[in-house]
């Protein structure tokens, strides 16, 4: 147990921290499986639009910390040369 105020104030947040960043992954995680299931389908409009979108996410996640920036670069890329292939199908 913190003995000191800097320990419990520390905790407290953390505590927040915490759960602001797996919100914001869990939000990323959701649209890019969002865009795998359109690349699935292989309905070109529907990879489009939620390619724009899941780029955008993975940007602001990049951006506000809750992914590491390179980390957010490879998804980025990965997904791209996916949906690439299966707009060309």
């Amino acid at each position: 147990m913190a003995h000191t105020n800097q320990q419990r104030k520390r905790i407290r947040q953390d505590a927040k921290r915490y759960a602001s960043n797996s919100a914001g992954r869990s939000r990323v995680s959701t649209f890019i499986k969002k865009l795998e299931d359109a690349i699935k389908s292989g309905d070109t409009a529907a990879i489009a639009s939620s390619f724009k979108v899941t780029m955008s996410e993975l940007a602001k996640a990049a951006q506000k910390g809750f992914l590491n920036r390179h980390a957010a670069s490879r998804k980025v890329s990965r997904l791209a040369a996916r949906a690439k292939i299966a707009s060309a199908k």
